[in-house]
């Protein structure tokens, strides 16, 4: 399969690390451009969110360097970041992708966004040219597992997001949070169910502010709020008892000397700062500052603790699940591997075949049509004992996960079979797999 991922993620690496890996929706075309253009990367894929950033490929003969390219991309030292990063290869990255896609490696295990997040990174990679036939198959596969996991198990019955554990942290600072005033700084998807818990738990005057006044205005008025210009943001924000941030900006947005002049203007009266963005929008000087509070992504784990025991079991069913699919997975690619170079014995065998008959024919004579039936017979019998033994080990190396790769290479030499026949079955095996999806 050749494939590699790696990355961090919430686990790996704490947010202040996870910020410089971070990768916009504008600048994620490009990025793969890049990695595509790296020594041995065939396809490649980038999954960027608030808890990881992971990239996957599939690269000539498992061969690849991803730390370079890391280290390039984001102008750091491979020394700085080594210990945060985690590697798989082949079935690891078949199990990690399906758990990614199924919501079990997430913060909050069973919430819904992650899957669409992935599928957005998928669907970026498909229009860049960056994923053809074999990631191609690997992440449709996935979000069929995702979906067998929601529906076969209960992993995601009241799953909660990073937004909803925010209002829940929020919740617990208050007391309540009837009448209190909301500001959401960023009009993305992270933000709009955010509003949707605030005023499920009686929020009172919902404020939104975006770079785009266009998309504040449209978030502002499905909830009934205010959209302010972004360039009024910092003479409006002390205005609101609870700030909830996710812009997507580089570099902090929010930073000491801005919560001390809110504070003043709000006479002493505190603040509530969430921070689901990575890059963090609020700069951790802020806490420092009496009467604001901040809590950034990594501060959620305490309130996410509570959801995993409850889910542990379901947890688990799906892990079984997903297990299941690595095996049917790994086996089907597996058996892939070999397809082409049977057909290509088979080819050319039957070329061998057709050559001989044809040799020998003007010293037969004309024969009958019973006679040419035969000789057809006897030849083809010949063909089918010669190709069994080479057939029948190949498809026995790829089901019991043998070194697939050696054995095609030892039946290639043995029959000195051509490059160009494996290439051209190999077309036409991909083209029978999107025809059954």
């Amino acid at each position: 399969m050749n494939l590699i991922l790696t990355g961090v993620n919430h686990k790996s690496a704490p947010v202040d690390i996870r910020e410089r890996f971070a990768v916009s929706d504008a600048a994620l075309p490009e990025a793969l451009q890049r990695l595509l253009q790296c020594p041995g990367i065939e396809e490649a894929l980038i999954v960027s969110t608030c808890n990881r950033v992971e990239l996957v490929a599939r690269a000539t003969n498992g061969a690849a360097d991803l730390t370079g390219f890391i280290a390039e991309q984001f102008g750091l030292r491979p020394e700085d970041f080594r210990e945060y990063l985690y590697e798989y290869r082949e079935r690891e990255v078949v199990r990690h992708v399906f758990r990614v896609a199924s919501s079990l490696d997430s913060m909050v295990v069973g919430e819904p966004q992650i899957l669409g997040q992935v599928k957005e990174a998928y669907a970026v990679a498909r229009a860049v040219g960056a994923v053809n036939s074999g990631l191609d198959v690997l992440f449709t596969r996935a979000f069929s597992v995702a979906k067998r996991v929601r529906n076969e198990t209960a992993v995601g019955s009241s799953a909660v997001s990073v937004a909803s554990v925010a209002v829940d942290l929020a919740k617990k600072i208050f007391g309540s949070l009837a009448g209190r005033t909301v500001y959401l700084v960023g009009a993305g998807k992270m933000c709009e169910l955010a509003a949707r818990h605030l005023l499920a738990h009686g929020a009172g005057r919902i404020l939104v502010s975006n770079r785009t006044y266009e998309r504040a205005v449209s978030l502002a008025e499905r909830f009934g709020g205010q959209a302010v210009p972004f360039d009024r943001l910092y003479d409006t924000v002390d205005e609101a008892d609870i700030v909830i941030s996710s812009t997507g900006a580089p570099d902090a947005i929010f930073r000491r000397e801005h919560g001390e002049k809110f504070l003043h203007r709000r006479r002493n009266r505190p603040m509530f700062f969430i921070d689901i963005a990575v890059p963090r929008d609020v700069d951790p000087g802020m806490n420092k500052v009496d009467g604001i509070f901040v809590y950034d992504i990594d501060d959620l784990q305490s309130v996410v603790s509570s959801n995993l025991a409850d889910r542990g079991e379901e947890a688990r069913r799906a892990e079984t699940l997903i297990e299941e699919e690595v095996e049917r997975f790994v086996a089907r690619m597996q058996a892939a591997e070999v397809v082409p170079t049977i057909v290509s014995l088979q080819e050319h065998l039957e070329t061998i075949r057709q050559a001989e008959i044809d040799r020998v024919r003007g010293r037969l004579g004309e024969l009958s049509p019973e006679q040419e039936l035969a000789v057809e017979a006897l030849s083809r019998g010949i063909i089918n004992k010669i190709m069994h033994t080479p057939i029948v080990t190949l498809k026995s190396a790829a089901r019991e996960g043998q070194a697939a790769t050696t054995v095609v290479e030892v039946v290639r030499r043995l029959f000195n079979l051509r490059e160009r026949n494996a290439s051209r079955a190999a077309a036409g095996e991909n083209e029978g797999e999107g025809a059954q999806k």
